[in-house]
């Protein structure tokens, strides 16, 4: 179960990371989280040389609405956004976190 939720929090990360470099000047905010908040996060799920999560994406992960980021755990946004699925899903056991029980 906390695997997908961190899939779930990557694809939603990717997402507004795509919808920024598309040409979105606004500030976008996605489940409680903001952009910055999601590309803090991105480093710890890219290949080839992963780096730990930082404490900013730790604790933006701990304020996010998990229910809203839970929503998008079968998004196939991962993989087309160079996310690597099984670093995605060791993500909250890495920051400490409880998944919902319904993720």
């Amino acid at each position: 179960m906390a695997a997908s939720w961190s899939m779930v929090v990557l694809a939603a990360a990717m997402v507004v990371v795509a919808v920024t470099l598309a040409g979105g000047a606004e500030a976008i905010t996605l489940c409680k989280m903001s952009s910055d908040q999601l590309m803090a996060c991105k480093p710890a799920v890219t290949k080839p040389d992963p780096a730990e999560p930082t404490p900013e994406c730790c604790t933006a992960l701990s304020a996010a609405d998990l229910g809203c980021l839970c929503s998008y755990r079968n998004s196939a946004v991962l993989p087309a956004l160079g996310i690597d699925p099984d670093l995605a899903l060791g993500l909250p056991a890495k920051c400490g976190l409880t998944p919902p029980a319904n993720c």
